[in-house]
């Protein structure tokens, strides 16, 4: 008996005892109309990264721990899944795909060519409490532009994320601000030095209460400056459309003491906003929110959440900012960076809880019934003249007694629970007579005696 087979059974007193099979708590199992839904907008949110000129990579789940805990900071080091492997090597499990992507860089930088416009869609894992929409194991789909510090950059990954999730039906609000506009008003009011350590607080304001967060604010800074440092993030974001964006930022460049990159950023980025959206619909897509930090350490620039309008107290489905020495960590060259990442998991909950997330069918859209198991090598033929036509195909391959209804209705019956509208039906002897019956199972009704070209044109008419 194999090792591999005495761990699922344990003899004990000649009798087999199961292990209990049971999962670990915020990881879960994907069924396949689960897993097909998540493989359809995977698909769909890549197709727009590719059509914006971005191209894809990949890095290991593991890293070594120095890698990850390099810049993660505040709450990451107490969620990241971290060991000995059996090397005595100090590893852990990626914790988001940003700072892989920064190794990646400094690794292979004479390789590259930048600007680079990268998408990475992987799985990430973090040891926080499981909750809706929120899990310790999740996809996460990141794009990025790292070799460029032009606004222009950062204006592409916001309409990036604008076009992804119009693309999928959603209506949204992007929030953004600015780190070093943050940082400057720290400056001014003498807190600069605590910083890090203020925007964590002001970045868990919306989970925790503002009663909680100026308790906080206070114990780090004093009453006086928390009440400063809460002016100036409770300043109403607004819109493009109304001006507001514009308005709010004039208010920030005061209470920070006048004029920084940070605000002449931001100002480029209100430009771009307003010649891009000129006579377009859904103009107030962008606001202007003082209070979005963002948690990591790494930001260092235009930061930016974004939540769907019809349901925002499931939280930021997209985030994500400028990183402008993110690869520094591991090379001697300042590279800089911007990019941000979609919660896939997150995203179908929402899209879920608004009855807007697509029901999940097989792969295929037309099964092929099994009268008689000795033509299965024929049925494969059948089935390629389908997929040649642009329609997929699953062979069934378990044969029924005789080719009459009554005798079919079992593999009706799979075919309807596989999700599929369409079953083709061969003839009794497929090489001698190619014909076929086509039943759309939607509505019980068959065709009889056709072709291959002809089923196939009912087919592709009746998915439109």
């Amino acid at each position: 008996m194999s090792l591999e087979f005495k761990r699922v059974l344990l003899y004990t007193s000649g009798m087999a005892t199961l292990i209990e099979p049971r999962l670990l708590k915020g990881f879960r199992d994907f069924l396949p109309a689960t897993e097909t839904v998540r493989r359809g907008l995977t698909e769909k949110i890549e197709a727009m990264f590719r059509s914006f000129g971005f191209v894809p990579i990949d890095t290991p789940a593991l890293e070594y721990a120095d890698i990850l805990l390099g810049k993660g900071g505040g709450e990451t080091e107490k969620q990241i899944y971290r060991f000995k492997d059996n090397g005595g090597r100090d590893v852990a499990l990626r914790f988001d795909l940003t700072v892989p992507f920064a190794r990646f860089v400094a690794q292979h930088q004479t390789e590259l060519c930048f600007p680079l416009k990268r998408y990475h869609i992987g799985k990430v894992w973090r040891g926080e409490n499981a909750q809706r929409g929120r899990y310790r194991e999740f996809t996460q789909c990141d794009f990025d532009i790292i070799g460029s510090d032009s606004p222009a950059a950062d204006f592409e990954i916001l309409l990036m994320i604008r076009a992804v999730l119009l693309n999928l039906g959603t209506d949204v609000s992007i929030k953004i601000n600015h780190r070093g506009l943050f940082n400057h008003f720290l400056s001014h009011i003498g807190q600069k030095e605590k910083s890090a350590e203020i925007l964590r607080t002001v970045d868990k304001a919306a989970k925790v209460g503002i009663d909680e967060t100026g308790a906080e604010l206070a114990r780090i800074a004093g009453d006086l400056n928390a009440k400063k440092i809460l002016d100036f993030t409770g300043i109403a974001g607004g819109s493009i459309g109304s001006d507001t964006f514009k308005q709010t930022l004039e208010r920030m460049t005061e209470l920070s003491g006048g004029p920084s990159p940070g605000s002449t950023r931001l100002n480029e980025l209100w430009m771009f906003m307003r010649d891009y959206l000129h006579g377009k619909p859904g103009i107030d897509i962008f606001a202007l929110d003082p209070s979005i930090t963002r948690g990591l350490d790494y930001y260092t620039g235009v930061v930016f959440e974004t939540f769907l309008k019809e349901l925002p107290g499931i939280g930021s489905i997209c985030s994500g900012g400028r990183y402008d020495n993110l690869a520094g960590l591991y090379s001697k060259n300042k590279i800089s960076g911007v990019g941000s990442s979609v919660g896939l998991d997150r995203l179908i909950a929402a899209l879920e809880s608004l009855g807007k997330l697509p029901g999940g069918t097989g792969s295929a859209s037309v099964a092929i019934a099994c009268l008689n198991l000795e033509h299965s090598g024929l049925y494969q033929v059948l089935a390629e003249e389908f997929r040649k036509e642009g329609i997929p195909c699953e062979v069934f391959t378990e044969a029924t007694e005789s080719a009459d209804s009554k005798h079919l209705v079992k593999q009706f019956v799979l075919a309807e629970k596989k999700g599929f509208r369409w079953m083709i039906i061969p003839s009794d002897a497929p090489r001698e007579n190619p014909s076929l019956n086509l039943r759309d199972l939607a509505t019980r009704k068959n065709r009889e005696g056709l072709y291959v070209g002809e089923a196939a044109k009912i087919i592709l008419e009746g998915e439109q």
